[in-house]
């Protein structure tokens, strides 16, 4: 069977389904001498006789008609198979695994993308996974990992493409009951509002504070663009403690143990007991999806083909 060409079958089945050879050959675009001919070479290549030639027409003998039930599987099977590819490469079917950094998923550009891919490939298996930018860049590395939402990384990514889709404000998180969250009007609890953008508290002013951050080794573009724009303003700031998650980050801020400098899209947390404000000047947060290098296809080209879109829309 390995060695029957598959479109014996489909001249087969034609034939069976016709009863006459000249109208299975009308209905494959095919003469009927050719179409008599490769039926026979079916038949000489089973080795048994699959038709009795009639006056009127063709009958399926009893092997034939065994024979039709396997032949319509293997050819249902077979354009299966290639329907299956083909939409596994147009990116409609198939597995993708996406991976964002705690921050980068509280950004409303990354519930976006993934709506926007759910919506237009609901038959990709779609798995997500949080993690830190590191173990993130492994993922991507090791093949675990298709795409992931990340914060900018630093050093060399290797064969790892890193592309910044946007950049947003970094804001100061203080506690309610801090001095710095009485100081003009703030926007507590992530409401913000044109009152809060004009009460902005001077960077310098964390010089005296006792500064909670996001653990470097697992948000170090973060990490980096902090102390960087401290240094920036003439002071290094005192840290406090370094926090596993962000959101540990705001919860030790809501528990008055210091204060803390995260991306604006944090403010959408609902954490009782945090005010924030707006910085000047403002660290900025980038945001970067990253994919490994070479030739991209199937889910993967598609969700890409929506980040650029998103993009394009963030920038409009």
């Amino acid at each position: 069977m390995a060695n029957i060409d598959v479109r014996l079958l489909r001249y087969f089945i034609a034939v069976a389904e016709t009863g006459h050879m000249t109208r299975a050959a009308e209905r494959l675009g095919i003469g009927q001498p050719p179409l008599s001919q490769q039926i026979r070479v079916l038949e000489t290549q089973l080795g048994v006789t699959l038709f009795e030639r009639l006056p009127r027409g063709m009958a399926l003998t009893d092997a034939g008609q065994a024979f039709l039930a396997d032949a319509y599987e293997v050819v249902r099977k077979l354009d299966q198979a290639v329907d299956d590819v083909r939409r596994v490469a147009a990116g409609v079917k198939g597995r993708l695994s996406v991976g964002f950094t705690s921050s980068a998923a509280l950004h409303p550009f990354v519930p976006t993308v993934i709506r926007a891919f759910r919506g237009d490939a609901p038959s990709v298996s779609l798995m997500l996974d949080e993690a830190s930018t590191g173990e993130l860049l492994d993922g991507l590395r090791d093949g675990h990992i298709d795409v992931a939402f990340i914060r900018q990384p630093q050093g060399n990514t290797g064969d790892i493409t890193v592309v910044q889709v946007l950049e947003e404000p970094m804001v100061l998180a203080v506690p309610s009951a801090h001095p710095l969250a009485r100081t003009g009007r703030a926007a507590e609890g992530g409401r913000a509002g044109k009152a809060a953008r004009a009460a902005e508290v001077p960077i310098t002013a964390i010089a005296a504070e006792k500064l909670i951050l996001y653990r470097r080794r697992a948000g170090q573009g973060l990490y980096d663009a902090i102390i960087a724009a401290c240094h920036g303003a003439g002071f290094s700031p005192t840290i406090e403690q370094e926090a596993p998650r962000l959101l540990t980050t705001l919860s030790l801020v809501a528990a008055g143990l210091g204060v803390s400098v995260v991306p604006a899209s944090l403010m959408r947390m609902q954490i009782e007991g945090i005010v924030y404000r707006p910085l000047a000047p403002s660290p900025r947060a980038p945001l970067c999806c990253a994919y490994r290098e070479g030739v991209l296809a199937g889910p993967t080209a598609r969700l890409l083909a929506h980040v650029r879109a998103a993009t394009g829309a963030e920038a409009g």
